[in-house]
């Protein structure tokens, strides 16, 4: 009887799974959603450089600042509620955003968006350390990393069609939609453990074999006061600012008004990012598990090359191929992007098991930090160095993506000082 029950939860976390994975989805969307319709929202909310760039960063600032809350949260409240309640938020703001009178009012909805979709990542996390194996843990992450690409991908030149069609304001009612529909989903048929339903864990043994958990306060203290977390926060921060900056808000403008290509035309080389993701998750953790056989190489070299890809946009800013266009989106997508799954990975190995959500919570502060703090920043140099016809200059664009150049050099500095945990697990 107990192996049928095992049977039908084996069976069943898949719905649950692939609901979540797909909401996943909708975070990545909105997550780079305003790089193919900035200019339109520009034109449509009269506003410039720099108020874009707040419009933009607006997702961020409530998303880094909700991942300790969306700890806790799962943890007493539980991740279905959680989910449920946050992704009716993020159908508001999405409404709101469509249909804003003002950039006041469209600064309001996105801000309610980033907190919506914020409560998604942490209590899935938790969901699937329930509902699957420890050693089936980290490919089913990598396959919810692969659907936030597929997000991404939905962000460029889907988007770009649709809003083509029907207007920016109404693909993101639409969208809307899609998202209260997912949090329906959630309520209705994902449950935070087997045990909800009357099954036995997947996990089997390991349920009575848990080690003892770590107070939140004690989790904090133990992340900020360890010397090798803050190279990983500062890599974090400096490498996502590079990837939200352009592929998140100012690589559309850019394509359009220095290469004059249309706004379908930016969406297909801005999808390379997507691409880039799909593709480079799977293969950077293939590259650090069977040929490095370390962490810390693999994200020196990701580093190295997001370097080389920020120097190309400052020193061939007007002169880069098409096909070269589309191989920096694509190394973007792999090397700034995908890049963070061993980010986390390195996360996750550097503390105690039951530390994990805390460290990851403390962690993903960064990289969300980074895209709100340079969107706006770059905005504002584009808007100083003035416009010609409605569009921003060339040199305006070099200067920004010198912020971007600086900001791979840093990169690079920190990932050269992170701490090897994949040979510190090996010899335990």
């Amino acid at each position: 009887m107990n192996d049928d029950l095992l049977k039908k939860a084996l069976r069943y976390r898949w719905l649950i799974f692939w609901i979540l994975a797909f909401s996943y989805v909708l975070v990545y969307f909105h997550r780079l959603c305003p790089a193919v319709v900035a200019l339109d929202m520009m034109r449509d909310l009269k506003a410039g450089g720099g108020l874009i760039g707040l419009l933009g960063a607006a997702y961020f600032y409530p998303y880094a600042l909700m991942q300790l809350p969306a700890g806790l949260l799962s943890d007493s409240w539980g991740p279905r509620r959680t989910i449920t309640l946050f992704f009716s938020v993020a159908f508001l703001g999405s409404l709101l955003l469509g249909l804003a009178p003002t950039l006041f009012w469209a600064i309001v909805g996105r801000t309610l968006v980033g907190l919506g979709v914020a409560m998604l990542f942490v209590p899935t996390m938790k969901i699937l350390a329930e509902w699957f194996r420890v050693r089936e843990f980290a490919f089913m992450t990598g396959i919810l990393m692969a659907m936030g690409g597929i997000g991404s991908l939905s962000a460029a030149s889907p988007l770009a069609l649709l809003s083509s069609w029907i207007g920016w304001r109404m693909s993101f009612v639409v969208v809307g939609g899609f998202t209260l529909i997912l949090g329906a989903l959630v309520w209705i048929f994902v449950r935070d453990r087997p045990q909800d339903r009357g099954w036995p864990s997947p996990r089997g043994e390991q349920e009575t074999g848990a080690p003892a958990s770590i107070g939140l306060a004690e989790g904090v203290r133990t992340v900020i006061s360890t010397l090798a977390f803050w190279p990983l926060a500062i890599w974090f921060f400096f490498d996502c600012a590079v990837f939200f900056s352009f592929g998140g808000l100012w690589g559309g403008p850019y394509l359009m008004q220095v290469y004059g290509f249309t706004k379908a035309q930016a969406g297909q080389i801005l999808s390379m990012l997507a691409i880039g993701m799909i593709v480079g998750s799977p293969f950077l953790s293939f590259l650090s598990n069977n040929i490095f056989q370390a962490r810390k190489p693999v994200m020196i070299l990701s580093s190295a090359i997001l370097l080389l890809l920020t120097g190309t946009l400052v020193f061939y800013t007007k002169d880069i191929p098409a096909v070269g266009l589309y191989l920096l989106c694509f190394g973007l997508g792999v090397f700034s992007s995908a890049v963070v799954v061993i980010g986390f990975t390195t996360t996750k190995e550097l503390f105690p098991v039951q530390m994990a959500g805390t460290a990851t919570g403390l962690v993903n502060l960064f990289p969300f930090a980074g895209g709100a703090v340079f969107q706006p920043v770059l905005g504002y140099v584009l808007e100083k160095h003035g416009r010609i016809a409605g569009a921003f200059t060339l040199a305006g664009y070099k200067q920004a993506f010198l912020i971007l150049f600086l900001c791979g050099i840093i990169t690079l500095a920190a990932s050269m000082c992170l701490r090897e945990t994949m040979e510190k697990r090996g010899k335990e």
